[in-house]
């Protein structure tokens, strides 16, 4: 939990930027990412010698002889005027040539940093961002996610286009109701931020931490009220913390100042060397290049792809185009995550609603496939307000596995998310979140009826889905409740209306002898 002083020194190296000409967002992200970078770099190196002291083992160095000038340590006390350069043409240098080293452990950034730049034009805006992120306690686990969390959202904040940013607590429903395990291997085909992989990471801290892995700290809020938190250490997974560090979170953008603050998002929280690349995952390319990502490769795909337009439908993979044969990107990711999962794997996506009535061929052809071929678990309607103020588009969060077929679907109306719907999206006290999770939980347990199609979650059989030409919206299916309103009788209305008419009459008359 970022709160008071830290959340101050952020604030105040927000308004450095700005103030500094560095107006993006996205931007400033970007530039604080990479000093971050340098300053673990060296913290890394540091501790990896004091441990080669101790134990007399070498190590994979990250500064050789004559690059020690690149150290944070080193740089970070030079004054303003020295310090510019000496960064943009030096540092950077030795971030793209750190890249190059096959094999170092430090090249955790690797195809991203070498197309790194230095935005940061002025000597003094520098040298202030620099004292501020040295004054950040990178050193602690627990607060350096918290931390990066907080400088993700001012995205949100600063109006950063809705694309970029799923709402965390859209993205944590839908890990819950996913239950990540530890033996997972775990994909997001359009990373973004890597906010699903990093909330997973944590539902796996919070799920897997004994009672005295687990403690809370009391801190007063912005408002001056006392709030608790709960911090979870994750001691549990011990036999599975090689696999989390280094196999079981992935993730593909073709954006990469996207992949750098993922990567970093991810370090951050505290997994060691996540699997962050580039990559346009709908091309022939991804398959050549990354065959064992490409197919039947993971347990758990989550994402929230892009919905925009069309693209070149020559460069999409043929084997997803067997599946659904269309230009639309909301489909094509559809087919590719089945492709990308193991048999028996599973998937939580974010979809237009139009993937769930259209009635183009393509989506005719995908929607059965994924019924008929494949079982369709749920359909959970999200309220048209979730992506304000980016977009009003109407969307809804499928989940499926791959293989195996559908019996029945589990649908589920939901009204309110704990924000209001309009642009400002303030928190109300009305939320669907906690009864969604408790009612899928039902219904996967097949714990009670779920007939009554009047309620906010029901069921679906296969064949009223079928018969219904496999449209999955779910006011197709939903029966409304009208209430009969009881009308006064109009004669006991017209007699009012008359009587009144009579008053006003009277008293125009007495109006009229007033006035002689």
């Amino acid at each position: 939990m970022i709160t008071g002083e830290l959340k101050n020194k952020i604030d105040s190296l927000w308004t450095d930027f700005w103030t500094g000409g560095i107006t993006n967002p996205l931007t400033v992200i970007e530039q604080i990412t990479f000093l971050m970078y340098s300053r673990l770099l060296d913290m890394q190196e540091r501790k990896d010698e004091r441990r080669s002291t101790l134990t007399g083992k070498a190590f994979n160095r990250r500064f050789n002889d004559d690059e020690q000038d690149c150290r944070w340590e080193t740089w970070r006390h030079y004054g303003a005027e020295d310090m510019l350069p000496h960064v943009r043409d030096r540092v950077f240098r030795h971030f793209r040539a750190l890249a190059e080293r096959s094999g170092s452990e430090a090249s955790l950034f690797a195809d991203f940093m070498k197309d790194a730049q230095l935005m940061i034009q002025k000597p003094s805006l520098l040298a202030k961002a620099v004292e501020a992120v040295h004054n950040l306690p990178l050193e602690q686990g627990d607060t350096k996610g918290d931390l990066y969390e907080y400088l993700l959202g001012k995205l949100t904040t600063a109006g950063i286009n809705g694309q970029f940013r799923t709402p965390r607590h859209i993205i944590r429903l839908m890990v819950e109701l996913m239950q990540p395990q530890p033996t997972d291997r775990i994909c997001d085909p359009a990373c973004g931020t890597g906010g699903f992989l990093v909330e997973s990471y944590d539902y796996l801290l919070r799920s897997h931490s004994s009672e005295a892995g687990t403690h809370s700290e009391t801190f007063v809020n912005d408002k001056g009220e006392t709030e608790t938190t709960t911090l979870y250490s994750g001691d549990l997974l011990g036999e599975h913390r090689q696999h989390i560090d280094h196999d079981m979170f992935h993730g593909f953008d073709f954006d990469a100042t996207m992949l750098r603050i993922a990567s970093m998002n991810l370090i951050m929280h505290g997994v060691a060397a996540p699997d962050i690349h580039y990559q346009d995952t709908l091309s022939q390319g991804f398959a050549e290049k990354r065959p064992q990502a490409a197919k039947s490769s993971f347990d758990l795909i989550l994402a929230n792809p892009p919905f925009k337009g069309s693209l070149d439908e020559q460069d999409v993979a043929p084997d997803i185009l067997r599946v659904v044969k269309t230009k639309k990107t909301e489909l094509l990711f559809i087919g590719l995550i089945l492709r990308m999962l193991k048999t028996g794997g599973r998937s939580a996506t974010i979809v237009p609603d139009g993937v769930l009535f259209g009635s183009s061929k393509a989506h005719l052809q995908l929607r059965k496939h994924l019924i008929e071929d494949n079982q369709l678990e749920a359909v959970i309607s999200l309220p048209s307000g979730v992506f304000k103020p980016y977009a009003g588009v109407s969307t809804a969060i499928i989940i499926f596995s791959k293989g195996g077929s559908t019996d029945e679907v589990f649908f589920y109306d939901m009204k309110a998310d704990g924000y209001s719907l309009d642009d400002k999206r303030q928190p109300i006290k009305d939320n669907d979140i906690p009864d969604i999770l408790a009612q899928y939980q039902r219904w996967c347990d097949r714990d009670g009826e779920f007939s009554d199609r009047t309620q906010q979650a029901f069921g679906v059989p296969k064949a009223d889905l079928v018969a219904q030409n496999y449209d999955l919206s779910i006011n197709r299916y939903k029966q409304q409740v009208y209430e009969a309103e009881q009308f006064e009788d109009p004669r006991e209305i017209l007699k009012r209306l008359m009587a009144l008419e009579a008053e006003i009459q009277r008293e125009l008359l007495e109006l009229e002898g007033m006035l002689g």
